[in-house]
């Protein structure tokens, strides 16, 4: 039960943030792309990740593709946003510098501004992490897929308070540990980057 809820919420973190990632790259790498593209994010964002749990249902029917693709709806946007934003904030004198320098577009992004960003996008991908675990046990509630949320939803139905504490204690203690893994995480990936600058929380 635990684990397949656990799945669901890292597979779709793992989808989320690379392709909000790229996503925010290639926008801001590649005008026309940008231009085609920016606006159906800023028009999709708003939207609530519950909305779209029937278009998940209809797509990929019950199962773990619709709680995985409702945890990838939960924070891509958001993660995009906050990468277009984040790259917009990098100094200018670092860019400059590294013109000066002879790096190509290329080079900038990958040695400079990706850099640059990776940090705060780490810690934004944290605070949304909690978001991530609230749409899929809403999923599972519904009956997109075994889980948690399912079992939450049985003792509610059957008015087991003792299941319905165990569950959250359940839901609390993973969730801590999540967080714990991508703190871990950010301070193996961002290596370059010491204790105190990594990002807060």
């Amino acid at each position: 039960m635990i684990g397949w809820t656990a799945l669901r919420v890292t597979a779709g973190l793992i989808l989320g943030f690379a392709l909000s990632l790229a996503t925010g790259l290639a926008i801001r790498y590649f005008r026309i792309f940008g231009k085609l593209s920016l606006p159906l994010v800023t028009m999709l964002a708003p939207i609530s990740p519950v909305a779209w749990i029937p278009v998940a249902v209809f797509v990929f029917g019950i199962g773990n593709p619709p709680a995985i693709f409702l945890v990838f709806i939960a924070i891509y946007f958001v993660m995009t946003l906050a990468t277009l934003s984040l790259i917009d904030s990098v100094p200018k004198n670092y860019i400059q510098l590294a013109k000066i320098m002879g790096c190509s577009k290329r080079q900038i992004y990958r040695h400079v501004i990706l850099p640059a960003i990776l940090p705060e996008l780490f810690v934004t991908l944290r605070m949304n992490l909690f978001g991530a675990w609230m749409v899929v046990l809403i999923a599972e509630a519904v009956g997109v897929g075994s889980g948690l949320g399912q079992v939450t939803m049985m003792a509610r139905n059957t008015f087991n308070a003792s299941l319905v504490f165990f569950t959250m204690t359940l839901i609390g203690i993973t969730g801590f540990l999540f967080d714990q893994a991508l703190r871990l995480i950010q301070r193996k990936v961002l290596w370059w980057v010491g204790p105190g600058n990594a990002g807060g929380l």
